[in-house]
């Protein structure tokens, strides 16, 4: 298997989705593929397998077909890649195991970087069908992804007459526009709190990180430069505004705030999550802004009643309306919505301590799902660990073997309750499904409580 990518030098790619562009979105750039890249080599032993590249709908693809194919096709859905105007592909990150087992696979580039799941539903489904032409038609076919991947996996099973016989979305953005919203909820917080004020979007992006940032770390530190490792009343209160808004109360959350707001940043160390909050809210080709909270109920301590402090608090903090974001939206593009009307078994992976894509998007998956009468039909598992898709070997290759016998054989597997908050809270959350044996298979995960 694929070792983890550098955390740091992932992070400082994910610091520039587009949501944070300050300027009004530029004309579509020149997307193109290198078709000089796309060739790909076989795993050591397995020569024999057959390997295809190439370009279709202005996307560039990879196959690979084991020569014991058992007849299932495991599709690959890849994350946000910026906005550089080349496309890439990616190898599966279950390779190792699917060529092996007899997996076929499949991934494709998408015909546009950006922050555009709704281009990589229609992209990977365009894959499968020219895989049924060139190959053959397989007996069962799975798409897989990761965070905007997770997003493209959790939508292709909701498409009308979708190809997918079961989806594995990982750390997946499955909450759609609910991402947003917390990248928001994070920014006005903490103006409010630490500067009595706050609004979006800021008037001047330089000002806001190279100004008032500073300041708000000062006005939520317990001492001279401690942020955010020590923090005084009105950064306790801010860090608990965070948790509830990030996934509620949960084990790893206290490592998981420590790095995230100490992490290296395009534009200085610690500043990673407030970079997510300048911008004029909008994502191209969307619709109006796309940051909303106009109903969001914040909370500063763990108490569900309102204190006369919280209730000042919702009444000043500032109010973004992105109604005209088309959140019941039926297209595919830009940003499609996830409804949880799915039709085939889904298993999702999500850490604990995540807070680029943080597990409340499971919630609020979770919660989707149970609307519409599907929960029997989705099975979660929380990881511990602060990184982001940083989950091992052990834990992919388990829940697609356990995946892959619920849709073949019926065998459910188990999973961890989601939607009731004091499961979430309790001291061994998360212990079941995480692999704690591989070593350094997850940033800073907290350990279980011993029986």
């Amino acid at each position: 298997m694929r070792r983890r990518t550098s955390i740091v030098a992932m992070l400082l790619l994910f610091a520039s989705i587009p949501m944070t562009a300050a300027t009004a979105a530029p004309p579509e750039p020149d997307w193109y593929v290198d078709e000089a890249k796309l060739p790909f080599d076989a795993l050591p032993g397995f020569e024999d397998t057959q390997r295809l590249w190439g370009v279709h709908y202005d996307s560039g693809y990879r196959i690979e077909v084991p020569a014991n194919w058992n007849g299932t096709l495991v599709m690959w859905a890849h994350g946000y890649r910026g906005e550089g105007t080349e496309l890439t592909v990616d190898n599966h990150p279950l390779r190792e195991f699917l060529i092996p087992n007899g997996y076929a696979w499949a991934a494709s580039s998408y015909s546009a970087n950006s922050y555009n799941p709704g281009v990589g539903v229609r992209d990977t489904h365009r894959l499968v069908q020219l895989f049924d032409e060139i190959v053959g038609s397989p007996a069962t076919r799975y798409i897989t992804g990761a965070s905007m991947g997770g997003h493209v996996t959790a939508r292709s099973v909701e498409q009308p007459n979708h190809p997918y016989d079961g989806a594995m979305p990982i750390c997946g953005v499955v909450g759609d526009y609910e991402l947003f919203d917390y990248f928001l909820d994070f920014n006005l917080a903490a103006q409010q709190i630490a500067l009595g004020a706050s609004a979006y979007p800021v008037a001047d992006d330089a000002v806001y990180i190279g100004v008032q940032v500073p300041q708000i770390k000062a006005g939520l530190e317990g001492a001279p430069g401690a942020w955010p490792f020590v923090l005084n009343a009105d950064g306790e209160a801010f860090k608990q505004l965070v948790e509830l808004r990030s996934g509620g109360d949960r084990p790893n959350f206290d490592e998981a705030f420590a790095f995230w707001n100490s992490i290296p940043a395009s534009t200085g160390v610690g500043n990673f999550l407030f970079e997510l909050g300048v911008g004029n809210g909008k994502v191209i080709g969307a619709p109006g802004i796309v940051p909303d909270n106009t109903d969001t109920v914040y909370q500063l301590d763990l108490d569900p009643g309102l204190s006369p402090e919280e209730l000042a608090f919702n009444e000043e903090i500032a109010r973004v309306d992105g109604s005209d974001r088309l959140r019941i939206n039926p297209s595919l593009l830009p940003i499609p919505n996830i409804t949880g009307a799915i039709d085939v078994p889904v298993l999702s992976l999500h850490n604990l301590g995540d807070l680029f894509v943080p597990f409340h998007n499971e919630i609020e998956y979770a919660q989707d799902v149970a609307d519409q009468g599907n929960s029997d039909l989705l099975v979660q598992r929380a990881i511990r660990g602060v990184g982001h898709c940083d989950f091992t070997p052990t834990e992919l290759v388990t829940a697609f073997v356990e995946l892959d016998a619920w849709v073949q054989h019926g065998i459910k597997p188990a999973g961890d309750v989601v939607l009731d908050p004091a499961v979430v809270a309790s001291d061994d959350y998360g212990c079941q499904f995480t692999d704690f044996a591989t070593p350094d298979g997850h940033l800073l995960p907290t350990a279980c409580p011993t029986p």
